[in-house]
């Protein structure tokens, strides 16, 4: 085997989540992960090629699942086609610092396929909505975490600080108590934690999804904390660090 082909993966144990529900076990196939600018035509007569420009930021995650209408489970969840707002992630397995791919999404169709074999098939796609893109960024729980108590999650190096911000996103399954608020923190050492500023989600007593827009420093290291009054919390966090100074 060659020393470059041990990073290389495959997508098996990869989970998606909408609003909380964790729909894995229900998709068949992910046929679009996507996002970013929509490139404007800007060639002018004395080019020999094309100009471009960035245009609209846009997204979205497009896949198809199997029928089950158990509660909770796919039928229920997407049939429903709601007009508001859903969050949706893509996780590449399972693990803190693992790929996420978030979206703050309207869903479009719920469009079933019924085969010669008598398979049965729905085709959904999540696309991106209020100004913003897919965005990828990193899980800082090892897919979905359960907590029992106030907890400090372990740490994401994100290799340096940065200034320009990010966004983080929640998904939290169940909570069996009053509620539950996961915080992110951050550390230039590994040691030494405080709140980031608006880094904290709103406190959550059942099944939803937020996303934060964090502006200014973010250091090296990050973690999600939780708080509250609880006996069992069940959720995910994905936090994408931006780079660069983003307007959306």
């Amino acid at each position: 085997m060659g020393a470059g082909a041990v990073s290389k993966q495959s997508g098996l144990g990869d989970q998606l989540l909408i609003d909380g529900y964790v729909l894995s076990g229900d998709i068949g196939s992910l046929s679009r992960i996507g996002g970013g600018n929509t490139p404007v035509d800007m060639t002018a007569i004395d080019k020999l090629a094309m100009e471009r420009a960035g245009g609209i930021l846009a997204g979205a995650i497009e896949f198809t699942s199997y029928f089950n209408d158990a509660a909770g489970q796919a039928h229920p969840v997407l049939s429903a086609l709601p007009t508001a707002d859903r969050i949706a992630t893509y996780l590449r397995g399972s693990g803190i610092g693992s790929p996420a791919a978030s979206l703050l999404s309207l869903q479009i169709g719920y469009d079933p396929t019924r085969a010669e074999d008598g398979s049965l098939t729905m085709n959904s796609s999540m696309q991106s909505t209020g100004g913003l893109p897919l965005e990828w960024g990193e899980q800082l729980t090892a897919g979905v975490r359960t907590d029992t108590a106030a907890t400090n999650g372990a740490s994401f190096d994100g290799t340096a600080s940065s200034s320009f911000g990010g966004s983080a996103y929640l998904h939290v399954r169940s909570v069996t108590g009053t509620s539950v608020t996961v915080t992110l923190q951050d550390s230039a050492d590994n040691s030494s934690w405080a709140n980031i500023t608006g880094g904290a989600f709103t406190a959550a007593t059942t099944r939803g999804a937020q996303r934060l827009a964090i502006t200014g420093t973010v250091r090296r290291y990050v973690r999600a904390i939780t708080s509250g009054t609880f006996t069992n919390a069940q959720f995910m966090v994905a936090f994408t660090r931006h780079q660069t100074a983003v307007s959306y």
